[in-house]
């Protein structure tokens, strides 16, 4: 065949989707399996690199366009509200309207906002591109999956979920290594530049080289709109409470708890709608099974852990007095044993026991954690290349399982159950992210508070180590200040300075051994949860998918050319 088009082959009965919207499975030559693969890696990178980006310089991004950390804070909410609500539609979308015109409408609107922001500055054009790149992240996260799975042969597609849901977390890193040379080289603007040039790219790969046909069907229904004007605000008033709780702080800012009550109200009603629909957008009576909700807390819990990483090793680094050019090699190493991650993920999976890498990958988030809950003063990047690796290592070794066993238990139960599945499994990655930091960063607060008035409430004059070090604070000011009353209230502010820059780290210390802990206690649910399978005898369920896949595939008549 010249191409996977619908004019030229007829697809056999073993090659059609099976979930809903995605492509046809026809076997490959060899050339188009390796224009896939690159085709995946370019796609998963622009649909999570412009996010990481933004993350990892929001502080120079909000300075470049004259924003305050409020402000700046919302940049992120936009981005996680409209990621997580995308694929509420986007199934649907790509049912209705095909693959390819989906593909192709969200790069190209993606593109013309990123494009009209380099000219438009300003507060709001700002939170109109990360909503736009929200969007277009989950589009092209699902379209990588999709593409690494093309790029495989039909045994291994499998793998090929694994590792396409794997490629948009490695530009976490990526994002942490190139951000200071692209800061050198101009303002807030050269991210956007490389987002706009990493969409146009991707958008001439896809339409060179194509995916497969998709089924198409008639996918809306009126009553979509009362659930989608229900769901919808109430994540939004989620991701803003946690978005921006613990910058306003939460008992300062009376409408932070308006906001979690309209949100509970509203997405309450939503899910009401939903489960009285024939035809629902989710499917509450699958996501309110046991193992599925097993599996979105496990998912929530560690991408909230992994916020140790993005919130707690920077945080801590910086407090210190290290700048981000100084994190690079960090994040060299981060990025290798999160390849490792993928890799192993991928080679030591097993049919009769998938849950084996979720459980492994908190148990290496957690020695991670425990490792950097000894860190000082004199901590170093290069004193946290193992732990920081075995952090990233645990990140990636689990969500490729964890998609997967999700995945297996959807078509299990019925491929009608696939948009709920991805809003779930998106929303535990998206508000995981945007709940670890500001939970973690609470406790932070407190604990430095706690640790600066206990440390404080120390400083004794009677104390003669206490009072060297004053006087010697004193003698080091002499030749700026004259006064000897000043001096000694600047000695005594900066000795109080001290004692908070400590309490700032012992904090970081209490938010580290808190993580360590919680992965510990996910560690142990997991066996607890595998002893019970055992002991009841259930069948793993992915050995049961291949059992049918099988079934299905040496029952399908021959293919006609």
């Amino acid at each position: 065949m010249s191409g996977p088009s619908a004019e030229v082959y007829e697809f056999a009965p073993a090659e059609r989707p099976m979930i809903p919207g995605g492509p046809f499975n026809p076997a490959h030559p060899r050339s188009r399996m390796a224009a896939y693969f690159g085709i995946a890696i370019l796609t998963g990178v622009t649909g999570g690199l412009g996010n990481a980006l933004v993350s990892a310089n929001l502080t120079s991004i909000q300075g470049g366009l004259g924003l305050g950390p409020v402000e700046g804070a919302w940049l992120p909410v936009a981005y996680v509200t409209t990621n997580v609500c995308a694929n509420l539609l986007l199934v649907r979308l790509r049912i209705q309207y095909g693959l390819q015109k989906f593909v192709r409408w969200m790069l190209a609107a993606f593109a013309a906002a990123t494009f009209a922001h380099l000219f438009v500055e300003g507060f709001w054009t700002a939170v109109l591109v990360r909503a736009a790149s929200g969007i277009a992240a989950a589009a092209l996260t699902t379209i990588c999956i999709l593409t690494m799975m093309q790029a495989l042969p039909a045994a291994k597609r499998l793998a090929g979920l694994m590792i396409g849901i794997g490629i948009p977390q490695l530009t976490i890193p990526v994002a942490r290594i190139i951000s200071p040379s692209l800061l050198t080289s101009g303002d807030w603007r050269m991210t956007y530049f490389v987002e706009l040039g990493l969409a146009l790219l991707t958008l001439a790969a896809l339409t060179a080289v194509p995916l497969p046909p998709s089924e198409r069907a008639a996918a809306f229904e009126r009553r979509d709109a009362l659930s989608i004007a229900l769901l919808f605000p109430g994540v939004g008033l989620v991701c803003a409470v946690f978005g921006l709780g613990r910058i306003l702080w939460w008992t300062d800012a009376p409408w932070i708890g308006w906001a979690a009550i309209g949100a509970l109200v509203l997405l309450a009603a939503g899910l009401s709608v939903e489960r009285r629909r024939t035809n629902p957008l989710l499917q509450t009576s699958f996501l309110s099974t046991g193992a599925i909700v097993r599996l979105a807390f496990a998912a929530i819990s560690v991408r909230m852990l992994v916020s140790e990483q993005t919130f707690g090793s920077v945080g801590f680094l910086t407090g210190v007095g290290l700048g981000p050019d100084q994190f690079q090699t960090l994040y060299v190493v981060v990025l290798l044993a999160s390849i490792a991650g993928i890799i192993v993920s991928v080679v030591t999976f097993e049919a009769d026991r998938p849950a084996r890498s979720i459980r492994l990958a908190c148990l290496a988030i957690a020695v991670g954690a425990f490792m950097d809950a000894g860190s000082n003063g004199l901590t170093r990047p290069a004193n946290l290349y193992v732990s920081q690796a075995l952090i990233g290592f645990g990140a990636l070794l689990f969500i490729g399982p964890a998609l997967l066993v999700g995945n297996v238990r959807m078509l299990l139960a019925g491929p009608q159950n696939f948009t709920s599945w991805v809003v779930l499994f998106s929303a535990t990655q998206n508000l995981g992210g945007l709940i670890g930091p500001s939970l973690f960063g609470t406790l932070q607060t407190w604990r430095e508070k706690f640790h600066s008035n206990d440390l404080i409430g120390r400083i004794d004059m009677t104390n003669p180590v206490v009072a060297q070090r004053f006087a010697a604070t004193g003698r080091s000011l002499a030749p700026t200040i004259a006064d000897p009353s000043l001096r000694n209230s600047e000695a005594a502010a900066l000795i109080a300075g001290q004692a908070r820059s400590e309490a700032n780290i012992l904090a970081f210390n209490d938010v580290f051994l808190a993580i360590g802990v919680l992965a510990s206690a996910v560690f142990i649910l997991g066996l607890l949860v595998e002893y019970r399978m055992r002991r009841r005898a259930e069948p793993s369920p992915v050995r049961i998918l291949l059992e049918r896949l099988a079934a299905r595939s040496s029952s399908a008549p021959a293919r006609a050319a």
